[in-house]
Parts: structure tokens; sequence; C-alpha cells
């Protein structure tokens, strides 16, 4: 027997301690140095491209933004709130935490660490120069120290001596990623499209409007082969991006944490137990054999035989755990694949008004009190989420590899402890007479009892149907029995499976509201849907241009309502004045943020009368008629995408 080298403690040369008091003071003045270019550039410009506030980290409903940075920056403050689990020492201000302030310190360093990265946020959001130069040397700071300290120490005591240097690899991707986008955006600068000035929002109204060719029909089309049908299962599992789609960033954010996600809890699920097996089986000696013979399992005569047995099963474990990890990994990256495909999906769906795709009863497309709480915390629902499927999935596919080693290919390999084949042995004729009759059930109804005439179907042999019927009574429910199981079975592991996924309910239609995984995601995409359309953000964007073109038109006309008369109007730009005003009334009337503003909806609507933000005349048709107010409004509950099609 081996023995096991102890690895003790490592201190780096960079102490942490005094790196994070010093990167600290470094943000703060990171911030401070912010805030005043943010100042200037309000009061210097009036009008800047982004945000014009540190207090504002990333514009989440912004669909054209640059996205990498802020996901990166989320990875960041997951990875290492996936090492405080296990982490002696939370903080790193503290060394050698007593167990009873080790969970305050937790609490503590979940909010610590945010605001650490917080100045990498605002170094882009911003788009200045002055922020690129500083996100690039606090990046360069973060990177260089975590390579420096993982260099100094690669090996901890920490459950397994290379997990730190292991679950370090993430953060070192996003330091190096954000290192290279802020010198990436110093040298080209910010793009000049952003939001409402992008082109993004008009090509996506083009793509809705253009017109598509009619489908060919042919019956060589429409049978397909066997290949490609099988060919068509992977590939919908397969995220293909589209030219004239992006993802919000609250979604794209979220993708990436899953996936960061992912790797950390394989990572756990590797360290915790395969490290634990090999010593284990290291440890394996003669005496095995007495303690075997202790609860009267005789494998062998001869011990060392019976240790070359103990380590082979020991071995046999370790590979079942390892394939149950493994499938885990690929099921969740598989399951969030298809979740990006379903995101996609389901925001075309809403964006043109199919609000029954999503939800089993009429909804109100606006935010609401649940929505802005579920849309916020729709990243850390589903990283959670995916973290404890992928520990159930580990735990279920592991109890059925070991099922399928140790019952079924071990007993074949030796010719023994046929456990499972003997009892199926014993049982055949039941098996036998359950699957002739199944098979004389379904030849029956294929031959005998369908009658086809002039292209349609009817029944055939009523009265030997009846017949039949009665007397496989017993024998279908013995099958019943086994589909009873077949379905517990079935039910359990596509749960399982799709655990980790928000975008499905795992409950009936009926019962979604009952899933809070589900709920959560369709509160969020009501929030997203109704401030970020971009049909109405294209409508936005057309209505700003229209005022930059005509500012002077629209100051002439300001002048002549004060008593100064102009002379001398252009009547294509008191043309273009008329249709822009028309076109603002038409925005404000179906805009829902302002229903409650009006006065006949004051004195006169309720909530319930409300459907998608448009009032249901129908209901309240006589409280319409008021002095000075059109008799009623057209009715807009038919026409999904104009629920949409509003400004902020």
């Amino acid at each position: 027997m081996g023995h096991r080298r102890v690895i003790l403690p490592c201190d780096p040369s960079v102490d942490d301690k005094l790196f994070n008091i010093c990167m600290l003071s470094a943000s703060l003045v990171v911030m401070l140095i912010l805030a005043v270019v943010a100042r200037k550039n309000k009061f210097c410009q009036g009008f800047t491209r982004g945000s014009s506030s540190i207090f504002s980290p990333a514009n989440f409903l912004d669909q054209t933004q640059h996205k990498g940075i802020a996901m990166a920056v989320f990875a960041l403050v997951f990875s290492k709130l996936s090492m405080l689990v296990i982490a002696p020492d939370p903080l790193p201000f503290s060394k050698d935490t007593s167990a009873d302030a080790k969970e305050y310190m937790k609490i503590l360093a979940i909010f610590y660490y945010p605001l650490l990265y917080y100045p990498l946020l605002v170094c882009a959001t911003l788009q200045h120069k002055v922020g690129y130069v500083l996100g690039v040397l606090l990046s360069f700071s973060h990177f260089g120290v975590l390579v420096w300290q993982k260099f100094d120490c690669p090996k901890t005591p920490e459950i397994y001596k290379y997990y730190a240097l292991l679950a370090s690899l993430p953060q070192m991707c996003c330091f190096g990623y954000l290192c290279i986008q802020f010198l990436i955006l110093f040298v080209k600068g910010p793009k000049t499209d952003e939001d409402l000035d992008s082109s993004y929002y008009t090509e996506y109204v083009k793509l809705i409007l253009k017109k598509k060719p009619s489908p060919v029909s042919s019956p060589s089309a429409d049978k397909k082969t066997l290949f490609e049908r099988i060919l068509e299962v992977p590939k919908s599992y397969i995220y293909v991006p589209e030219k004239v789609f992006c993802f919000p960033l609250k979604l794209a954010v979220s993708t990436c944490v899953s996936f960061v996600a992912i790797y950390h809890t394989s990572l756990l699920l590797i360290v915790l137990v395969v490290p634990i097996l090999h010593i284990v089986r290291a440890g394996i000696d003669e005496n095995i054999a007495f303690l075997l013979l202790g609860f009267g399992i005789v494998l062998s005569d001869d011990r060392m035989e019976v240790v070359q047995i103990v380590i082979f099963y020991t071995w046999l474990l370790e590979v079942c755990y390892v394939c149950a990890v493994t499938l885990s990994l690929l099921v969740s990256l598989v399951m969030l694949m298809k979740s990006m495909i379903m995101h996609r999906t389901n925001l075309k769906g809403l964006y043109r008004g199919e609000i029954y795709s999503i939800y089993n009863s009429k909804k109100t497309i606006r935010p609401s009190r649940p929505g802005i709480v579920c849309w916020m915390g729709l990243t850390g629902y589903q990283t959670a989420i995916i973290c404890v499927g992928m520990g159930i999935q580990t735990v279920v596919f592991f109890i059925c590899f070991l099922f399928l080693i140790f019952m079924i290919i071990v007993p074949v390999f030796h010719g023994r402890n046929l456990f499972v084949f003997e009892i199926l042995g014993r049982a055949w004729p039941v098996w036998v007479t359950l699957l002739l009759a199944s098979a004389l059930q379904h030849v029956t109804a294929k031959f005998a009892f369908i009658k086809r005439e002039a292209g349609t179907r009817d029944l055939n042999n009523r009265e030997s149907l009846f017949l039949l019927t009665y007397l496989f009574f017993l024998i279908n429910t013995v099958l019943g029995l086994i589909v009873a199981i077949w379905r517990v079975v079935i039910t359990a592991l596509y749960n399982i499976i799709h655990l980790g996924r928000l975008d499905l309910s795992l409950l009936h239609r009926t019962s979604e509201a009952y899933d809070p995984a589900y709920s959560y995601y369709t509160n969020a995409l009501r929030v997203e849907i109704s401030q970020s359309h971009p049909v109405m953000k294209a409508f936005c964007g057309l209505l700003l241009d229209m005022m930059v073109e005509g500012g002077r038109v629209g100051q002439k006309t300001k002048d002549a309502e004060e008593g100064i008369q102009e002379n001398g109007s252009n009547k294509a730009a008191s043309t273009r004045r008329i249709r822009c005003r028309w076109q603002l009334m038409y925005t404000l009337v179906h805009n829902p943020s302002l229903l409650g503003f009006r006065k006949h909806f004051q004195t006169s609507q309720t909530a319930e009368s409300i459907l998608n933000g448009t009032p249901n005349h129908s209901a309240k048709s006589g409280s319409k008629k008021e002095a000075g107010k059109p008799e009623a409004e057209p009715d807009q509950s038919s026409e999904a995408p104009t629920n949409q099609d509003k400004t902020d």
C-alpha cells in the first residue's frame, strides 16, 4: 500500500488579502473617475449613446448592445460563488475563519464580490475612452494576479489537490476575454448604432413584412426518407444563430452562466467522489477477505484473488459514476441548447402576439409586480435549477448504470449470479401470453375490425369485436399494470432529464401555474416583450429620426402657437409635421402605460375590462360617450402585435 501524500496549505507570494484591499481601493477610485466622466458627458452632450450614470451597470433591455462583457462579468461572479461554498475562508480579509462565523462570512461574500467586479461593467456601459482604459487596467490586474497565484500554488488541500486550479479556469477565461475586449473597444471605439439608432429593428420589421414564397407541394417533397427523419432529431437540438434575430441580454447572460454552472457542478461531482474511490481502492489488502467473511460472503478461497475481485468491482463502481456524471453533463448541454432554440421560438411567437403558445389563458403583456421580480431573478433561477438538476440526474444515472453493470453485464460475463434472468425465466409463460395477446389484438384491429371503402375507414365485424373485448378483459388488466409501471418510469426519467429547463413546464398544460420555474420564465418574458419589442423600437426609432430631421419645422410650429406668425412655410414640411403628429397621437392612444391617465378610464373602466392594455369596449360601451370624447376607440384586442408596439 502506497503512502498518501499530504498537501500542505500554500500561501502565494501575492497575498490575497493585500491584493483585495488594493483592488477594492482601485475600484473605488475608478468609480469616482467614471462618475466625473459621466457627469461631464451629461452636461456637454445632453444625450449619450451609452449609460449616463455609473448606477446603471448595463442596459438589460437593449438588444443591440455588446453582450460579451456583461456575460463575462456575470460568469465571474458565479464562479466566485461556486468556490465559496467549500472555501475555508469565504472572505479574503480573514484567515482561519471559525465555524460559527463562516456562514456570516459567506453572506457578506455574496455581496462583496459583485461589488468588486461592478466597475468592470460600468467601464463598458459608459462607452468612453477613459472607461475602456480603466477597464483594461482592472481586468489585466485581476487576470495577472490570478494567474500568478495559481502558478505559485497549483496544489491546495481543499477536496482535491487541483480543485482550486481547475475551478479558477472559467475566471481566467473571463478575465482574458475582458482584457482583449476592452483593448478592442479602446482601439476601435464603441459602435455608432446603439439601440434605437441600430438597423437591427428595421431589418427585423423588413423580415416579417417580406412576402414569403409559397411552398411548392409535391408528393416527392412531402415524403421524407427514414434517414432524413432520423437526421431531423439531432438537428432539432442544435442551436444555429440567425442573422435577423438578437437574443435579449438577460437570456444571453443566463445561457452563459448556465454553461459555467454546468462546468462547476460537473467538477464538484467528480472531485467529491472519484478521489475517495481512488483512496479506497489503494487501501484494499488481504484483510478485506476476513471482512467479507464476517458478512457471510465468500468470493474465493485465495485471499489475493479476493483482493483482485474487490479492486475490480471498485473500479467498476468508479466507471459507473464517471459515466453517470458524463451522461448528466451531455444531457445538460443538450437541454441548454434546446432551451436556446425554445427561447427564440417563444420570443418570436410573442412578438407576433401568439399569447396562447406560452400562456394557457388570456394574459396582459405588460409589467407586473411578480413579473419584475421574476425578470430580475431569471438568471439566478436558471443557474440554480441546472445545478440541482445535474445532481439529481447523476444519482439516477448512477443507479441505472449500477443495475446494468452488476445485474446484467457482469453476471452474463462470468456466467453466475443471474438473478434477473432467473426471475424472468420463471415467468416466461406470463410474458409469452401477454405478448401473444397484445399481438393478436393489434393484428385483428388492423385486418379484421377496420374496413376501407372509398377512401374512408369504418368499423367492421362488430360482433367479433365485442366478443374479443370481453374475453381479453383480464389480459388487458395485467397489461395495464405493466403500462402503469412503465408510465411511472417514463414520467420520472422525462422530468429528471428536463429538470434544468425553465422554458418547459413539468406539469400538465392546465397546471402550469403551479410550476414555479415555468412561472418565473413566463413572467420574465412578459416584462421583456413589453419593453423590448423590435417593432415598437423600430417605430420609436423612425419617430426619433423624423423629429431630428424636422426640428426646425417643430420650432416654427411652436412659435406660431405662441402668436409669432411665420410666413412662407413649406408645404412639404407641413405635410411631414402633420404626419408626425398623427403618428404620435396613434402611438399615445395605443400605449397601455398611458391608459390609466385617460379621463374616461379613471371614471368608468376597471382592471377586468382591460385585455393586453386595450379597453374592452363591449363590456363598457356605455361609458365611452363623454363630452369632447370620441364615441369609441378602435378595439385592438384581436390584433395581438399592436399590444406590443408602444413607446416607453
